[in-house]
């Protein structure tokens, strides 16, 4: 089974205090409005600081107005953009059976899924490095999003591109 964008889409983001989680939900949602699409896109954190673990979530509905205002729980993609989270939090909880994680990572799929017992499919990519080569700095969440749109395609690249 594989994720269908023409039912509500779910992405949860794990990143850590200042890497652009959230900013990522937030651009996601708006290129899906942009499309006439409805969408949402939040936050969960508390006061802290920079660096500190962080969690966005972002629903995209092609032709449904959302009603739900929790965080989510059972997400349809789990986007890592810090790999070190991977040993603190259990970011594959709740993943719906035909779920992905997608990690920045510059270990491959089989090692990341022995390492950390992760059943779920999953994607990987080198999100820091690709961001030092084009960008000059480690602004990682833009490839990620480049990596979501990429797994599911549940808005078009040039929605992103024009905001």
């Amino acid at each position: 089974m594989s994720l269908n964008p023409d039912h509500m889409i779910e992405i949860r983001w794990h990143g850590r205090g200042g890497q652009g989680a959230v900013t990522s939900a937030e651009i996601l949602s708006q290129a899906a409005i942009s499309e006439g699409k409805y969408a949402q896109a939040f936050p969960s954190f508390g006061p802290e600081r920079r660096g500190a673990p962080v969690l966005a979530f972002v629903r995209i509905s092609p032709d449904k107005p959302i009603r739900v205002r929790s965080s989510i729980t059972e997400p349809d993609v789990v986007v890592v953009l810090d790999p070190g989270l991977l040993n603190i939090v259990n970011v594959a909880s709740g993943l719906k059976p035909d779920g992905i994680v997608i990690i920045n990572t510059i270990k491959n799929a089989q090692q990341i899924r022995e390492q950390f017992n992760i059943k779920s499919r999953i994607a990987t990519i080198e999100a820091t490095k690709i961001a030092m080569e084009i960008l000059g700095v480690p602004i990682t969440n833009t490839t990620m999003i480049g990596s979501v749109l990429k797994v599911i395609k549940i808005v078009r690249m040039d929605s992103v591109m024009n905001l």
